[in-house]
């Protein structure tokens, strides 16, 4: 299947902006279950200064934004292949480590609540246990459509029992983490089948599993990833994942407007 993605992102500001920088992962790449056919990344009220790949295999674009702007603007799009490989993504590449992702974040620390839950996980196979631990975690959190609170944990959202995809990504790889497998946060985009226009970008996980190498975890839906998933950034959690974090100096008074759609072609 072949997807279209337009993402934009635009942010206003009631004073000028004297200084500022922002780190975009907005870009995918291509591997074992996704081509991109091509994408582009232009910039409103700001430039691009340069481009790396990061420790996670993230291609990582740094923008500054033009003196005394009071809006920027960052616009991706493109088209990108999807083959459905049932989640299953295959060997570890790194650059960095396997072992780091067993690492608790702060958003992925384990207390009481996911330990508990944990105990309840069932299975013979490690596959069968992880896809248990997805199908728990669906039942004891409700998807909320709504803006993620962002200083909840993942013991956080599991004692409220609601939250957003985030939440119930980060709950299942901290529990992941506390059962022995390397686990990871995925940010990328999600064609819906009820409408084109969607306000965020869609998150899951990814475990790493012995004989299969990674495979993909969609808890708030409570399926593996298919050829309707565009993977975009891994990292330890939604921090070293997010399409859009910096800083500036000046502009006070911030507006974030977030437009994407997402189509089969």
């Amino acid at each position: 299947m072949r997807l279209t993605i337009r993402h934009t992102t635009r942010y206003s500001f009631d004073a000028p902006v004297s200084h500022g920088l922002q780190q975009l992962r907005k870009t995918p790449k291509t591997g074992q279950q996704q081509r991109v056919v091509r994408w582009r990344t232009e910039v409103e009220g700001g430039h691009k200064e340069l481009s790396f790949t990061d420790h996670h295999n993230n291609l990582v674009e740094l923008v500054s934004f033009d003196r005394d702007t009071q809006s920027l603007a960052v616009i991706s799009e493109g088209e990108v292949e999807i083959r459905d490989t049932s989640g299953v993504l295959g060997p570890h590449v790194g650059p960095a480590p396997l072992w780091l992702y067993r690492r608790g974040t702060a958003l992925t620390k384990a207390g009481s609540g996911v330990r508990g839950l944990a105990r309840t996980v069932e299975g013979e196979t490690e596959l069968d246990r992880l896809h248990s631990l997805m199908q728990v975690i669906h039942a004891a959190v409700a998807f909320e459509i709504g803006e993620p609170q962002t200083d909840w944990g993942a013991e956080e959202a599991l004692a409220a029992g609601k939250g957003v995809c985030q939440d119930h990504t980060h709950i299942f790889i901290t529990a992941a983490r506390e059962m022995g497998w390397p686990a990871r946060y995925v940010s990328g985009y999600l064609m819906l089948d009820d409408r084109v226009e969607q306000e965020a970008m869609h998150a899951w996980a990814e475990a790493h599993v012995a004989g299969l190498g990674w495979v993909g975890f969609d808890v708030a839906n409570g399926i593996a990833p298919d050829n309707r998933y565009v993977r975009v950034a891994t990292g330890l959690d939604y921090a070293e994942a997010a399409p859009v974090t910096g800083l500036r100096t000046g502009g006070a008074g911030e507006a974030l407007s977030v437009r994407i759609g997402v189509a089969q072609q």
